[in-house]
């Protein structure tokens, strides 16, 4: 059965969300491939926002009348997506980059089709490929390209309950760039749902990670992953997790050679407040390679296999 049938026709099911930030031809590919998949439905809306961009990406967006432009005075980080979701009003979102597209509409019916028959199902996490149609490989999903449950999500591809997101507070926007899924996949198992990725829900992703500067890798991670240790556990393993990233942390800083980032990264992280929500045993246990990236041990036999 189509999804989008019946009385939902004149609502708006599902909102297309995406950041922009100075990539004006990604834009443009994204925009145009968003255009091509959705074809005018009336119960789809494609919302963009702006960060700010001074090379002609909102001027370009302005011209788009198939597109609901949010557009903001500087650039907020991650914190832009808020803008956005708040302004949203399908009852899922489909949230993506600006250099990121699903690959089919197949995908994103079967994400809603899971997120209609399956209520315990928070959030759908896609599947990343590159444009050659290999895998992005990433800790945050499955090894196998399997359907089910799934410890975490990548960013630039998922689809999530528009009310359950709002509730959870969105994304934390002081974390400005990295780490904001993994603070929505704990809160949304605080809340008992689940996390489940489906490799036929597919998203390309046109960008490299590699590319970015040495010290946003530094700083960014380093901090957020502090604050979010410091919120979420507690104890010994805490302080093991802590001391592991600032060690990990220190290594890449002496790699990128930009030690400065790193020790700003770690007062920051370790001193800036936080609201104590530690998780349950259950919850640690299913969030076990987020332990694993900030074990050293971990880490460092990884390095050796």
């Amino acid at each position: 059965m189509n999804v989008y049938d019946g009385n939902r026709r004149d609502s708006i099911l599902l909102s297309i969300i995406f950041l922009n930030y100075n990539r004006i031809e990604e834009t443009r590919k994204t925009v145009q491939c968003l255009r091509n998949i959705t074809g005018g439905r009336r119960d789809i809306e494609i919302v963009a926002i702006d960060n700010g961009s001074t090379d002609g990406t909102r001027q370009f967006l302005e011209r788009q009348s198939d597109v609901l432009l949010i557009s903001l005075p500087e650039n907020r980080g991650i914190g832009g997506y808020n803008e956005g979701f708040s302004q949203a009003r399908g009852q899922y979102l489909l949230v993506l980059d600006d250099d990121s597209s699903p690959k089919d509409f197949d995908g994103i019916e079967r994400a809603i089709s899971l997120l209609d028959s399956r209520p315990e199902i928070g959030l759908v996490a896609f599947h990343i490929e590159n444009p050659d149609g290999s895998p992005q490989k990433s800790w945050h999903l499955p090894e196998q390209a399997e359907a089910g449950q799934t410890p975490f999500f990548i960013g630039c591809g998922f689809m999530i309950r528009r009310r359950l997101f709002a509730a959870i507070g969105w994304y934390p926007a002081n974390f400005f760039l990295y780490q904001n899924e993994i603070d929505v996949a704990f809160k949304l198992r605080l809340r008992n749902f689940e996390l489940y990725y489906h490799p036929e829900c597919r998203v390309i992703h046109r960008g490299c990670p590699g590319r970015r500067p040495g010290w946003r890798r530094i700083f960014y991670p380093t901090r957020n992953t502090l604050l979010l240790i410091r919120q979420y556990y507690e104890g010994g393993q805490a302080l093991y997790m802590a001391g592991s990233r600032l060690c990990i942390g220190l290594c890449r800083s002496i790699y990128f050679r930009n030690t400065t980032s790193f020790f700003q990264a770690a007062r920051e992280g370790l001193t800036l407040p936080v609201k104590k929500t530690p998780l349950s045993r259950r919850i640690r246990k299913t969030c076990t390679p987020f332990f694993c990236q900030n074990s050293l041990w971990h880490q460092l036999i990884r390095k050796n296999e």
